[in-house]
């Protein structure tokens, strides 16, 4: 393989790194046609919904409406609005009309009793740390979809979201952590058939064609604890300043130095909230040499400081 087919395979690798899950709100569908429900954008929030049994479509604002059949999976990364019926040009409720509440940890239902088709689905929202969230996560397509050959391909996320979508789930100590941490699994290996896919085709993500910018995000991900600045990235990647910082901007979203500070943070999170690591010792695990520097960058990023979110995280588990 090339250099330029190892780099999108080390950026797809760390992407499916998973992203840790902060709370689940799942709930099982029971509808028969005529149907149509209007979700809203949610926030740092993958959507997943799998068809247990009859059918769909799937469509939003500007895309083309998808057609779901019994054992499909379609999985919204960064929760676009979206809406789900058993006809594309069908007009929907809103979601929060036939479910008012949807706090993470709990379940929920909903029964449309029409005289068409039957269908009956599992759908969650997976909400997850927005610091964990990489660019090129947030750079995926709108919705991703398995169908039921691919998802039958996955054997533990088959036999994972069948388990999930049983009405008769066992119910239990420790019920809720064992859902989320299952849903955290199926997300992930929903992923990992889709990002192949982009990596043999990358022209869905367009900064895997730029092996360029592919490389500095692997660099970025991997090497955060070197002393990086915008001109050295640049230059290990053969570009100049500008270039670099202008194809950055345009095929990630956002500027290269922002970028850092987010992966820097990100570990600097992980560090503080699942490691006893002296607090004194992050900064330099995470490429600051300057602990007040560190600090300063910390206490922006997450409007807390170092010690305060050591602290909430202890009080959180």
């Amino acid at each position: 393989m090339d250099n330029v087919g190892n780099e999108r395979d080390d950026l797809l690798s760390e992407m499916l790194k998973p992203l840790r899950l902060t709370g689940v709100f799942d709930s099982r569908w029971h509808v028969n046609a005529p149907w149509a429900i209007e979700g809203d954008a949610e926030q740092s929030c993958a959507i997943l919904h799998y068809i247990v049994e009859g059918g769909c479509w799937i469509s939003g604002e500007d895309q083309h409406a998808v057609e779901l059949r019994e054992g499909d999976l379609a999985v919204f990364p960064t929760g676009t609005a979206h809406r789900l019926s058993d006809r594309p040009d069908r007009q929907g409720v809103p979601l929060k009309a036939v479910l008012p509440e949807r706090q993470p940890g709990t379940s929920g239902e909903i029964r449309i009793d029409g005289a068409g088709p039957r269908s009956r689905l599992l759908c969650a929202g997976l909400h997850y740390d927005a610091s964990a969230a990489t660019g090129l996560y947030r750079a995926l397509p709108w919705a991703l979809v398995l169908d039921r050959s691919q998802v039958d391909q996955e054997p533990l996320l088959r036999d994972t979201l069948r388990l999930l979508a049983a009405p008769d789930r066992p119910v239990g100590p420790g019920d809720r952590l064992i859902t989320l941490r299952a849903f955290e699994m199926a997300l992930v290996l929903a992923l990992r058939p889709l990002l192949a896919e982009f990596a043999r085709g990358p022209a869905s993500l367009p900064v895997l064609r730029h092996p360029g910018i592919a490389r500095a995000m692997v660099m970025m991900s991997t090497r955060f604890a070197e002393p990086w600045t915008i001109e050295s990235l640049a230059r290990e990647v053969g570009m100049s300043r500008s270039a670099f910082t202008a194809a950055f901007r345009e095929l990630v979203g956002e500027a290269p130095a922002r970028h850092l500070t987010g992966r820097r943070m990100q570990e600097a999170a992980r560090l503080l909230g699942e490691t006893s690591l002296p607090q004194s010792a992050v900064p330099q695990r995470v490429g600051y040499q300057s602990a007040v520097g560190f600090h300063l960058a910390f206490r922006k990023w997450f409007g807390k400081t170092p010690g305060e979110y050591r602290s909430s995280a202890a009080n959180a588990a």
